[in-house]
Parts: C-alpha cells; sequence; structure tokens
C-alpha cells in the first residue's frame, strides 16, 4: 500500500450487504474496526454492523473484509406476521 493512500475498499463478505463494497477514508492512517452501514430491505431502512476480519493488498490498494455482527445490527427479516392481511 502506498504511504500516502487516505482510502481503503470495504469488502461486506455476509449478511445483508454480503457482495456489496465501498471506499472509505482511512483515519490516521488506519482502517476501521467495525463500521456501521445503513440500507433499506423491504422498504424500511436498518443499521448493519460489521466487525473486521480481514485485510490484504490488491494492486497497490488496501481491501478489508468485514463479517456482518448480527447482534448489534438492527433485524432486516421481515416479520410474516407484520404483513398486511395476515
Amino acid at each position: 500500500m502506498s504511504e500516502s493512500a487516505t482510502e481503503y475498499i470495504v469488502e461486506y463478505i455476509d449478511g445483508p450487504l454480503a457482495g456489496n463494497a465501498e471506499r472509505r477514508v482511512l483515519v490516521h492512517g488506519e482502517f476501521d474496526k467495525t463500521v456501521s452501514a445503513y440500507a433499506a430491505v423491504d422498504g424500511i431502512e436498518s443499521q448493519f454492523e460489521y466487525k473486521v476480519k480481514d485485510s490484504r493488498e490488491v494492486q497497490g490498494e488496501l481491501h478489508v473484509r468485514y463479517s456482518f455482527d448480527a447482534p448489534d445490527s438492527d433485524p432486516y427479516e421481515s416479520d410474516p406476521e407484520d404483513e398486511p392481511g395476515r
């Protein structure tokens, strides 16, 4: 990784954001140990927490993989009892 790098790539490896990636800013040259992400699932916006799993360099860029932390996240699966008409 370049000494002047200011960003890294977040890879979500499981949970509701599995397969998604985004860029984040390094803070004092370090990546976040946990990240919060927001997404709409079934039309409801939820907050999801992810914890660092590992990191690696790919073509000179830092990639950090994060794993879903379900206990610290909002629920994201719809409850059939909450659906209209039930």
